[in-house]
């Protein structure tokens, strides 16, 4: 399990930085750096051009390609280890990662859709939302392979799970808003001024998705709020706690990053740290959701093995040694 673990914590590093270099494509206005080819650039993987535009998308191509790899291997030590308890099952490792798998091939075609396409602003969306969910799940590999503090998490906590799933869901609206607010023209400057409207620029769909935008941010921040409040009434345990107090450590700076790139009128170095708090928020909310599920996935024999600190590798999902 230790081998399944260090390998979901690469995939998932792998997969936070190719979200925000995604950012950093859009945001240098690189996506059509090379031109409309996908999966090459202008013919070849290692082009002689040295423009920056190219060298930027090749280079996000080339972190895709390191996160397929990662994630091939992860199913690979899953598929190998598929017998022990805590990696077969419903409650185990390798579902999450034959799921991985199949999200990494469909954002790959997503992607050259979105080259083919030339940005449409739609399928860069439903990209983001693709590459969301591909670090979902690589969250709840990690999660369950022992990540994150998750052994320490002695049953479900069901209240915090509800509105882990609801913190959850409101973040995805985030940050699927926010895409569309930085990829519909006009959207990102409709609104001048933060918190309220001081100047606005453009009427309609734009300045209607900035503001949706801005409410679901207020209301995450209320919500985890009463989240971190919760958790911390009902003593529940470190792992839980810390991920819920990072949740709302990473929205409260989020906050103040977004009112600073409002007010400097949007400056790229500002947009990059805003897309990299968002990607990080959504891992941190998917990893409290994942953590206060416990483990109450597996029978009762089998996470006394699970977590017994003396089970050995011949320990059986029965709990019987051979």
């Amino acid at each position: 399990m230790r081998a399944i673990r260090r390998i979901a914590y690469l995939a998932l590093l792998l997969g936070f930085a190719q979200v925000v270099f995604g950012a950093i494509v859009r945001i240098t206005g690189s996506g059509m750096g090379c031109g409309d080819h996908w999966p090459d650039c202008y013919g070849s993987f290692t082009p002689a051009q040295n423009a920056p535009t190219l060298l930027v998308e090749i280079s996000h191509r080339y972190g895709a390609a390191a996160l397929s790899i990662a994630i091939v291997a992860l199913l690979a030590a899953a598929w190998m280890k598929r017998k022990e308890v805590g990696v077969g099952g419903r409650a185990g490792v390798l579902r999450p990662a034959m799921l991985a798998f199949l999200l990494v091939l469909v954002a790959a075609a997503f992607g050259a859709i979105t080259v083919k396409l030339e940005l449409n602003a739609f399928v860069v969306v439903t990209h983001l939302a693709i590459a969301m969910s591909l670090l979902a799940v690589l969250v709840v590999v990690v999660v369950r392979a022992g990540g994150f503090g998750s052994r320490s998490v002695p049953a479900r906590y069901q209240r915090t799970l509800q509105s882990g799933r609801a913190t959850v869901a409101l973040t995805f609206l985030a940050l699927l808003f926010g895409a569309l607010t930085a990829n519909t023209p006009g959207a990102p400057s409709a609104c001048q001024g933060f918190p309220w409207c001081r100047e606005i620029s453009m009427h309609g769909a734009p300045l209607v998705i900035h503001i949706i935008h801005r409410v679901i941010a207020v209301l995450l921040l209320g919500h985890l709020i009463g989240v971190v409040a919760g958790v911390r009434k009902r003593a529940e345990t470190r792992a839980v706690r810390i991920a819920a107090t990072a949740a709302l450590g990473v929205v409260v700076t989020q906050i103040i990053v977004a009112a600073a790139m409002v007010e400097l009128h949007l400056p790229a170095g500002l947009r990059s740290l805003h897309q990299a708090l968002g990607t990080a928020l959504w891992i941190t909310v998917v990893a409290l959701a994942a953590l206060a599920t416990g483990t109450a996935g597996l029978t009762e024999i089998e996470r006394i093995v699970y977590e017994s600190p003396s089970r050995g590798k011949f320990a059986t999902p029965e709990g019987v040694s051979t």
